[in-house]
């Protein structure tokens, strides 16, 4: 690590947030704070049948998306895998029809960072089906280098952001006509050293960090739930962090990391609980909506003497952003002389 002696204000305080944050996380977010947490919990509140009740997850075929849909579909519950490889995703859902005994999944294929096919597929969905108890926004990525998409969206922004927004936002009509609508953002406690950069969302200012862009996109995930939570009362939002969770993701994208943490990383149905919870319990639809979880429990958005609050001005300003850039992508679908893409329901 190097260490600057000359430091700003700003710089102490960023080496203070990353510092505690790591603290905070060795002590709560690893397997032991899993095995400590989990003895408060209570085995009843899993304790029910969603038979009939159907739940869309995004990024089901490995990981912590793979493991809800698993647990979801042991509840009895209609599984609507939204996967962007279909051979991977037909192989998950194999796995998770033999460990569930429930033949009620189906694969659709979407890439989440392309925002018209999230667009198309979302627009498509609500015209095919009747109803939808739950959305699990779990697909995320994290690319090293600037990229863009189609739609020239800075991919990680795209995926994390834009994706979850426009999926989330057309399908609210659907939810609010289903019965106990819930939508679970799966976040991360990285987003507590990021404050919302409304001035720079797609991270073309200064050096690309991916980590940071990251957090900087889970800070932002946290303030569209407290955001859809005030303008949708019908709907129970909730965002919550899984943990550092052992998955194909962490090892790929973050190596040294998992190396460090590999011993001390909870299991992919450990970092689910929190999102099956959620999903399916009487006791988390009693909660207040709009909260960040971690292990069944609501906790702060902020480190203790964090300057990353945001006021109503720059809230304003990102939802606002967020709605602009989503009208955009419709209108390159609608001035597409091919027409809309048919998205593909296995």
């Amino acid at each position: 690590m190097h260490f600057v002696w000359d430091c700003s204000s700003f710089e102490i305080m960023s080496l203070y947030r990353n510092a505690t944050w790591f603290l905070n996380g060795i002590q709560q977010y690893t397997r032991k704070g899993y095995e400590v947490a989990s003895k408060e919990f209570d085995p009843r509140d899993l304790d029910v049948s969603v038979v009939g009740r159907s739940f869309m997850i995004t990024g089901a075929n490995s990981g912590i998306g793979k493991a809800t849909a698993v647990a979801i579909a042991k509840k009895g519950g209609t599984v609507h895998m939204v996967c962007r490889n279909k051979d991977k995703a037909e192989e998950a859902k194999e796995d998770i029809v033999t460990k569930s005994g429930n033949t009620e999944v189906y694969i659709h294929t979407v890439d989440m960072s392309q925002s018209r096919k999230v667009w198309e597929f979302a627009e498509a969905f609500k015209k095919q089906y009747p109803s939808l108890n739950g959305l699990i926004n779990n697909a995320g990525c994290m690319v090293h280098r600037r990229e863009l998409n189609a739609e020239g969206l800075e991919k990680n922004f795209a995926t994390n952001t834009m994706g979850v927004y426009i999926l989330t936002q057309t399908l609210i009509p659907l939810l609010q006509k289903s019965r106990d609508p819930r939508v679970i953002t799966v976040s991360s406690g990285g987003m507590l050293v990021q404050k919302l950069e409304v001035d720079d969302l797609q991270s073309a200012k200064g050096y690309f960090d991916a980590v940071m862009v990251y957090a900087q996109n889970k800070r932002q995930q946290v303030v569209l739930t407290e955001q859809w939570a005030k303008a949708n009362p019908v709907i129970h939002f909730s965002v919550m962090h899984p943990g550092w969770v052992d998955t194909p993701a962490v090892s790929t994208s973050m190596p040294q990391f998992h190396r460090m943490m590999e011993d001390r990383l909870r299991t992919v149905e450990q970092g689910a609980d929190t999102v099956v919870w959620l999903a399916l319990s009487r006791v988390a639809s009693r909660t207040r909506s709009g909260q960040f979880f971690q292990d069944r429990k609501p906790v702060p958005t902020h480190l203790p003497l964090a300057w990353t609050h945001s006021s109503a001005e720059e809230i304003q300003s990102f939802m606002t952003q967020l709605e602009n850039l989503s009208k955009d992508v419709q209108l390159q679908a609608d001035a597409d002389p091919a027409g809309p893409c048919r998205p593909q329901f296995v």
